[in-house]
């Protein structure tokens, strides 16, 4: 799962207005790998190149246990919410923001092979649908553009500025299916990973400047 993470984002935005801004929600739904490559390029987190290991995904997430297990992505959930309910006396707000990043996990647990965990150690989770591209790819575009379109709907921002932002997201997960794969982890692939997540944020921050009204007006 790439663009979808950032689905549960928009559909939030969408949802409620007492949501985080769209750029606040954008980097929520991939802190988990915001963090995993930060992680990676520390030596803390590791995977490597293996081909054919997946139908979609030739990269092995070996040892992620810090990100990539449930109880360690909710506590990235649960730190979006405390910091924002203290910070800002905000805990509607916390607990949405804690809920996108929260689904990162569920996302990541139907497109995975097995390399996901409870807590940081085996049974390995994952139902594979990377596998199966003819389910995959249009279960990621379809809950992407899908939250995409309820967001514009109640959300209201230029046009100009989402169909860019429409462009970025197909444009990356294109690279991302079909692209040239490197033949093996190194420093540069997290760099790659940030340049990506940050182009896409930026995209999401630009359009959500330019909302015209809020969920539940009209």
């Amino acid at each position: 799962m790439f663009i979808g993470h950032w689905a549960p984002a928009l559909a939030a935005s969408a949802a409620s207005r007492k949501a985080p801004p769209l750029v606040l929600l954008f980097i929520g739904a991939q802190l988990v790998d915001w963090a995993f490559f930060a992680l990676l390029l520390l030596g803390v987190e590791h995977m490597r190149v293996t081909p054919g290991i997946s139908a979609m995904n030739p990269m092995d997430l070996y040892f992620m246990p810090y990100t990539h297990s449930l109880l360690g992505a909710a506590a990235f959930a649960g730190a979006v919410w405390l910091g924002r309910s203290l910070v800002l006396r905000d805990a509607v707000g916390g607990l949405i923001g804690g809920a996108v990043v929260l689904s990162h996990w569920f996302l990541d647990l139907l497109v995975h092979v097995p390399d996901l965990t409870l807590a940081g150690s085996p049974p390995k989770l994952g139902l594979g649908l990377w596998n199966h591209p003819a389910i995959e790819m249009p279960l990621e575009l379809g809950i992407t553009f899908g939250a995409l379109w309820w967001y514009v709907r109640m959300r209201r921002p230029a046009i100009g500025r989402v169909i860019v932002l429409a462009a970025v997201l197909l444009l990356l997960q294109a690279i991302n299916w079909f692209g040239p794969v490197e033949p093996e982890v190194t420093a540069g692939t997290s760099y790659l990973a940030f340049f990506a997540y940050g182009v896409a944020t930026l995209a999401a921050w630009w359009m959500g400047k330019s909302e015209t009204r809020q969920p539940g007006m009209g």
